[in-house]
């Protein structure tokens, strides 16, 4: 009989076994790398949050200056004392720099350019009467305070989200420059008043009034900001930066309001005494500024620290899931070559069998009448006779 040949089997098709891995790896990596990448722009834009509020605190800093000199000014305009123009150039100098560096990303030099054309062309006592000098110095200070709002505005600080850095962002850029220049005017109209004919005591003493609310209060909420900051804030350096200088601005602010009060038969203010008190707020004021704009910037760095590393942990985390996923991909990749047998090349059961080994295929052989049937295969490296030689003698 014929004896076939064996037949060699077909390398199976094993892509998609190899394949698979991969794209399970993928399917899993997409979805962490599409949280990594929308946690790390989401930090950046906090980032660019606080970074941009830093501009609006570097910018508030050269308007206090601005504020405490256009106040001098005005008050000695209005009762005809000689007065310096230095500190207030040079503070409008220092201011004009800043502007000229950060004003276009805050939206602030259109308003600027107003203000210091205003400044440049304020009066003095020399040239038009002390109720002209009080009028122009006013439309001054309304543009001031109107900057100070936007820059506020425009730097993200009036959206703060810290509890801490929003009491002291609103003390020292609102109620702070709204209680020192109240405080200017309500002295400049106690001046004033003394001058005025007795047929306006009435609206005088109504206008004294509503710039002595005009002075407290925002003068009350900054004392109330800044003690609220406090409490609020974990740092133990801004209460002892601001204890000295908040009492001393919080005994001023209760002297103003004492003695901005008519006293008398014929209502009058002691304006020698609201002075001196409006001077000692102003000068804890200009005190108070740099201590809080100071821990105000710190806050906001500590912030944008805490962002840097929130950042870092996301791509250290996003690279090591990428470095597992990427590990795993090629353990199993390794394996399946290492234990597939058709990666070899050809069929296992196709390749020779090395002498000595195995079994040889001896020719077909046929049965003849009578005869026995001949064994095909026989042992390698056997005699055939050795091997059937009992069986002969039996013949």
């Amino acid at each position: 009989m014929t004896v076939p040949a064996p037949r060699v089997r077909r390398r199976p098709w094993t892509m998609p076994g190899r394949t698979l891995p991969l794209l399970l790896a993928t399917v899993l990596l997409l979805p962490v790398a599409f949280l990594v990448v929308r946690a790390y722009q989401e930090i950046d834009a906090d980032r660019g949050v606080l970074e941009q509020e830093r501009l609006g605190v570097e910018y508030l800093r050269v308007l206090g200056p601005v504020t405490d000199a256009l106040v001098e000014a005005q008050s000695a305009a209005v009762a005809g004392q000689p007065q310096s123009r230095e500190s207030l150039d040079r503070a409008v100098e220092e201011a004009a720099a800043v502007d000229a560096r950060i004003g276009a990303e805050l939206r602030t030099s259109e308003r600027w350019a107003g203000l210091r054309a205003k400044l440049e062309g304020l009066p003095d006592r020399s040239i038009l009467d002390p109720e002209a000098v009080f009028t122009a110095y006013g439309e001054a200070t309304d543009l001031l305070l109107a900057l100070h709002g936007k820059v506020r505005e425009s730097s993200g600080l009036v959206r703060d989200s810290g509890s801490d850095s929003y009491f002291l962002q609103d003390g020292v850029g609102e109620e702070m420059p709204e209680a020192m220049i109240a405080a200017g005017r309500l002295v400049d109209l106690a001046v004033l008043m003394q001058t005025r004919p007795a047929s306006e005591r009435t609206s005088s003493l109504s206008e004294l009034a509503t710039l002595r609310f005009a002075a407290l209060q925002p003068a009350n909420d900054l004392v109330n900001n800044l003690r609220a900051a406090v409490e609020n804030s974990e740092s133990t350096d801004l209460g002892a930066s601001v204890l000295t200088p908040f009492d001393t601005y919080q005994q001023a602010v209760e002297s103003m309001a004492v003695s901005s009060q008519p006293t008398g038969r014929v209502p009058t203010v002691d304006v020698e005494r609201l002075s001196a008190a409006r001077a000692d707020a102003q000068a804890a004021a200009n005190q108070l500024q740099p201590v809080i704009l100071d821990e105000l910037d710190r806050l906001l760095e500590m912030r944008i620290g805490d962002l840097d590393r929130d950042n870092r942990r996301i791509l250290g985390s996003g690279g090591f899931a990428g470095l597992l996923l990427a590990g795993l991909v090629t353990s199993i990749w390794v394996t399946r070559r290492r234990d597939d047998p058709t990666d070899g090349g050809s069929d296992a059961a196709a390749e020779p069998t090395p002498p000595g080994t195995g079994r040889t295929v001896a020719p077909a052989a046929g049965r003849g009448p009578g005869d026995q049937l001949t064994p095909v295969l026989q042992p390698v490296g056997q005699s055939g006779d050795n091997r059937w030689r009992p069986f002969d003698a039996a013949r």
